[in-house]
């Protein structure tokens, strides 16, 4: 069981989706000399998403180059149970899975946690909270996608921040995570909601200054932060 009594930290984890993929470890490596504090590594298969991505093997190879950097994966696929020891193996932190395919939740949870990464749970915009009610305790995080998932550069919808609210008022410690069209436009949003881990692609990646923006978006969070830890 995860405990959330941890005082809360912002986490600013670029999505590498939009980044110049043949220059993986060059770009990843960049966003961490620029602030990042995570890699969010997008993975998808095709079927539960329209999009492919990424896979352990890619993952694997960026782990080799970077040794220390905390890797979530993003697993946008119909069969998360699947993939959970070769990401394991690849060296992943920390299995953020969609609860939407899965039949038995919280075994996956301990599947995932014996394999000695850290548990998320993401819900895709038309999942309501009461899906994931039952299962936050066997969560280290849960991730509340502000866009449909599969795409990147999508228009960001403020229409998800009532669930991000519900869960910072009913677990206070809790690392709740946003991604979708999440910027310098939309963080404020995002950070008065309650969300202390920030997954941002397009608005980091294509910025002509990434420490300007990551720095940016942390100050936002951190204020809202301090406003929860006091």
């Amino acid at each position: 069981m995860a405990v959330h009594t941890k005082p809360l930290k912002c986490k600013i984890g670029p999505s590498i989706l939009n980044a110049d993929l043949s220059q993986l470890y060059v770009e990843s490596q960049r966003l961490l000399d620029n602030g990042a504090d995570y890699l969010h590594l997008d993975v998808m298969d095709g079927h539960f998403v329209p999009n492919l991505s990424i896979g352990h093997p890619v993952v694997k190879c960026l782990r080799n180059k970077i040794r220390t950097a905390f890797f979530e994966t993003h697993m946008m696929v119909s069969e998360p149970g699947k993939w959970v020891e070769p990401m394991a193996e690849a060296g992943v932190n920390q299995y953020t899975f969609h609860i939407e395919p899965v039949k038995d939740v919280i075994p996956l949870c301990r599947k995932v946690r014996e394999a000695g990464m850290q548990v998320g749970l993401a819900l895709k915009p038309g999942t309501g909270i009461e899906a994931v009610r039952q299962y936050i305790d066997h969560a280290d995080m849960i991730l509340i996608m502000t866009v449909e998932p599969g795409f990147g550069g999508q228009k960001f919808m403020g229409e998800m921040m009532p669930k991000v609210q519900w869960l910072r008022h009913n677990y206070p410690g809790l690392d709740i995570e946003v991604d979708g069209g999440v910027g310098l436009n939309t963080i404020t949003a995002c950070a008065e909601a309650g969300a202390n881990m920030i997954v941002s692609g397009t608005a980091i990646i294509n910025a002509n200054d990434q420490k300007a923006v990551i720095a940016s978006l942390r100050e936002t969070v951190e204020s809202s932060i301090h406003k929860c830890n006091v």
